[in-house]
């Protein structure tokens, strides 16, 4: 089993930073414009991986038909390890085109997107089951070619969790200071939806017509509310604010009359 280099992993998580740090917000044409982008990319992406399955699948077949040693009947692979089912849809996809499409789109990279996944997969009652996924990585995920130490499994879930936290801050300060307008702002949470629901979907969760319907409406019931009950609070802040100038400048001129 061979270890995560750490420096690579801070290369990587600063290159994350910077990329995430030079972002700049663009006009309303230039969103629509990449939404559009993303649902293209996207369907090319599933595309590719889809005709690289097919490939991967014919390769196996002729070269493992008489192979006693197939990795599905590995005793030294565990079996939920072998039934896992997630990521299906990317075999034949590298990791350089995965890690692009998600830098484009998000804060997170190919390797904290999947071990993210495999966290939340493989908990115990005890805990996330850390050696396993990442002594088995290259057979869980399509796209990932090294084992991980359980080291660096949580350092990638750990940065997984950090930058959730601050992209969270970051569109919820947007939605609460007033920046978008009511409009603005579900045409945005469309917009992020669309790409998080592309995720899901390549991770093998079956969505619904009806369950996406669902979900957004959901999301944007809440996201107007959590923008109406913002303007509220800078409302009665800014009145109290007032009011605060008002008696300070009255005690001004009764401490003049005085004199």
């Amino acid at each position: 089993m061979t270890d995560e280099d750490p420096t690579a992993a801070d290369r990587e998580d600063r290159a994350d930073a910077e990329a995430g740090g030079t972002e700049e917000t663009g006009s309303k044409r230039d969103a629509a414009a990449e939404s559009a982008s993303t649902r293209d990319t996207a369907a090319s992406t599933e595309a590719t991986a889809d005709a690289g399955s097919d490939s991967a699948d014919e390769s196996a077949s002729e070269g493992t038909a008489d192979d006693p040693t197939d990795a599905a009947s590995d005793p030294e692979i565990p079996r939920d390890v072998q039934k896992y089912a997630r990521f299906k849809k990317m075999d034949g996809a590298q990791y350089d085109r995965v890690n692009e499409f998600l830098r484009d789109r998000t804060y997170i990279t190919a390797r904290e997107w999947a071990i993210a996944r495999l966290c939340s997969d493989f908990r115990t009652e005890t805990g996330v089951e850390m050696t396993k996924i990442g002594e088995n990585l290259p057979e869980l995920v399509p796209f990932m070619t090294d084992t991980y130490s359980p080291q660096a499994v949580n350092q990638a879930r750990s940065s997984f969790e950090g930058k959730v936290q601050k992209a969270g801050a970051t569109f919820l300060y947007g939605a609460m200071s007033g920046f978008f307008t009511a409009e603005e702002l579900d045409e945005l949470m469309y917009e992020v939806t669309e790409v998080a629901k592309f995720l899901l979907e390549v991770e093998g969760v079956d969505l619904s017509v009806e369950d996406e319907l669902e979900a957004e409406e959901r999301i944007s019931s809440v996201m107007r509310e959590v923008r109406d009950a913002s303007a509220d609070l800078r409302r009665e802040e800014t009145a109290e604010d007032s009011e605060d100038a008002n008696a300070d400048a009255g005690a001004g001129a009764d401490a003049d009359t005085d004199d």
